[in-house]
């Protein structure tokens, strides 16, 4: 192949100038100055990583070290990365960033975070890695070379939508990438289009409920990669055990995937200190309840069980949901029941399970993170830990960007315990707190590992202490008992749950349960359902676990 040669004759005509006249000559030590500056900056191997040995104020653990080498030499940029939570997802991909800068490969890049995460990205990319970004403001602009850093819903919406498509990046990153797992939603349609050269997505549940997640997430990177849909359909079936029993397959993602667990990378983890806290209600507040059971018996929708839920977690966020409701005329045949239960429920004392909150924190000065499922009971918790002396702040998906740095600034250096709701909680690293109050617990038990991942991560000095509250013979306490006694789920890492679930057929655990409660005429009918639902999971758990360590003996 003849390579051609161009004369810089411009240069060439300047250069016999200054030599024909005498001059003048740039300074000898500017240009030895300069010299050593390229020397100092020049890449001179392409094999194995580069930035490393420019970021000596960052200790790598070495997954991430292989997962960045992985990527770029093998993977060509363009990778799922999978760790488990609290491994160094971001950490790994703002390597990745860095190393193609370093090689002059990246200039021009987007990063496609959850709103809540735009700060937390940038500064981990600015202080670590020493990458200048530009976080989207009112008036962001798309079109220069520069690393940006906004979020997909303010992308996706014109104008910018129509600017950014037209751009080539040299490099895009996805957090959360798991939500694209639909490649119906106009999220996937627009990550699809984006004109990349290297493609980042970042998730630590890359299957959850069928094998068709794989697929889209894979088509986004390499189209065509894994065939089309239908084909794939067709011979891998959805369930989720084919990725594994099917070699050819298991080797096709294997080469776009990197997923380490936490057993795997030889980091010695803090412990997780488990402890169940059941709690009696009043007799006025039991009253309450079965007064409650009694009037949403005849409901058939699903305000019935939320009803009930908030009446466990607060009297305001109850109160508030049948005032909304009623005010809705939702309940018109029930209007007179529901007006009287709310007169009942004012005239409850402060709730037993706040009261043993504030019994709990009041024992130690350690920071404390309380995670709530109502808005209501954020308000109102905050309100009795202010009564009580103990400084607090919330933390919610409504706040601004700004107000939540400013709270998780405020959690570190000033106040005591964070009242943070699920939307608030997505994303933000709080490993300086090691206490956990799960308040209200959740029906998705990918839910609670996402909490449990705000404090139990990599940069946990201490043991994390997690205490689970329920309301002893309540709708609570049949939840906990399925989550926790039988399923152990709380000891346990989720790993791969989500797979034994959707090997079960039950890709929705939270319906699953909201059925059992809603066809359920009796406590002990619930209890009886309940308990065939948590035997026929753990069953399948000791399976897979089976299965999961003899193949692994296999290929070792």
């Amino acid at each position: 192949m003849e390579i051609e040669l161009k004369r810089d004759m411009e240069f060439i005509e300047r250069l016999e100038e200054k030599l024909e006249t005498d001059g003048p000559f740039s300074s000898w030590e500017l240009f030895h100055l300069s010299y050593q500056a390229a020397l100092t900056t020049l890449t001179h191997d392409f094999s194995g990583l580069q930035a490393p040995r420019l970021l000596p104020h960052v200790t790598f653990l070495s997954h991430q070290l292989a997962c960045a080498e992985q990527v770029v030499e093998e993977m060509n940029g363009r990778a799922i990365l999978a760790d488990e939570v609290g491994l160094g997802k971001t950490i790994e991909a703002g390597l990745i960033l860095k190393e193609y800068m370093m090689r002059g490969l990246v200039k021009k890049a987007l990063i496609l975070v959850p709103a809540s995460l735009v700060n937390q990205w940038a500064l981990e990319l600015t202080q670590k890695f020493y990458i200048p970004v530009v976080t989207t403001r009112k008036r962001p602009i798309w079109d220069q070379d520069n690393i940006v850093i906004t979020s997909i819903d303010t992308a996706k919406r014109d104008p910018h939508r129509e600017i950014i498509l037209q751009q080539k990046y040299d490099f895009v990153l996805v957090d959360e990438a798991h939500k694209l797992k639909n490649h119906q939603t106009k999220n996937y349609q627009f990550i699809r289009s984006l004109q990349k050269k290297y493609c980042l997505l970042l998730t630590a549940t890359p299957i959850q409920n069928k094998l068709s997640d794989i697929f889209n997430l894979v088509s986004i990177l390499k189209p065509g990669f894994l065939g089309d849909y239908q084909t794939f359909a067709e011979k891998f079936g959805k369930n989720i055990k084919n990725l594994d029993q099917d070699i050819h397959l298991k080797q096709l993602v294997q080469k776009v995937m990197v997923r380490n667990l936490r057993q795997d990378t030889g980091i010695d983890w803090t412990k997780r200190k488990v402890e169940t806290i059941q709690i009696e209600f009043t007799d006025a507040e039991m009253q309450a309840y079965e007064q409650l059971k009694k009037i949403t018996m005849e409901a058939q929708h699903f305000s019935a069980i939320t009803y009930l839920r908030e009446l466990c977690s607060s009297r305001e966020a109850c109160f508030l949901s049948i005032k909304k409701s009623l005010e809705k005329n939702n309940d018109g045949t029930n209007v007179k029941e529901y007006t009287d239960f709310l007169t009942q429920l004012g005239e409850l004392p402060n709730h037993s399970k706040a009261l043993k909150v504030v019994e709990l924190i009041k024992q130690s000065d350690e920071k404390c993170i309380i995670f709530t499922e109502y808005r209501a009971t954020q308000v109102y918790l905050q309100w009795i830990l202010q009564q009580n002396d103990i400084t607090s702040v919330p933390f919610r998906g409504g706040f601004k960007r700004g107000k939540k740095d400013w709270m998780r600034q405020l959690f570190k250096d000033k106040v005591q315990v964070l009242i943070a709701t699920e939307a608030g909680g997505e994303g933000i690293n709080l490993q300086f707190c090691n206490k956990m109050i799960n308040y209200d617990l959740p029906w998705n038990p990918m839910r609670l590992e996402q909490r449990i991942g705000r404090i139990h991560r990599y940069g946990q000095k201490n043991d994390v202490q997690i205490y689970n509250f329920a309301i002893k013979n309540t709708i609570e306490d049949h939840i906990l008992r399925l989550l926790y006694e039988k399923i152990h789920l709380f000891e346990r890492v989720i790993g791969n749950l989500d797979a034994i679930l959707a090997d079960l057929q039950l890709t929705n655990l939270e319906n699953e349960m909201e059925k059992i409660f809603k066809e359920s005429q009796t406590d002990g009918e619930i209890r009886i359902k309940m308990d065939n639902l948590s035997a026929v999971i753990s069953d399948a758990q000791l399976t897979y676990d089976k299965e999961n360590s003899h193949g692994n003996r296999e290929s070792s």
